[in-house]
């Protein structure tokens, strides 16, 4: 077996472990959007929830979202962290 027969199977074994890793990372967002949106929905609808137990909730969601992407806070205190104020100012007529 040549070196030219080599390279190329190293090269797919490493595409393979690209597509791998790419797609359990797409499964971990997948999970922690359907999280985000269950915490949205429950903060929005229920009608025993207290604001303690909402802001338990919030900040039970960074905790689990820096648990499943350890070097993204920047990203959810820009994207996620707003959309969560919204909710709490809107049910709970915070300012």
């Amino acid at each position: 077996m040549g070196l030219s027969e080599r390279v190329p199977q190293a090269q797919s074994e490493g595409n393979q472990a690209e597509q791998a890793e790419q797609l359990e990372e797409a499964k971990r967002i997948r999970r922690f959007q359907i999280m985000f949106n269950m915490v949205l929905q429950v903060i929005a609808q229920d009608p025993k929830l207290s604001v303690e137990e909402a802001s338990q909730m919030c900040a039970d969601c960074k905790r689990a979202a820096m648990t499943m992407f350890p070097d993204k806070e920047l990203a959810y205190d820009l994207i996620y962290k707003p959309r969560l104020h919204r909710m709490m100012n809107e049910r709970f007529r915070l300012q």
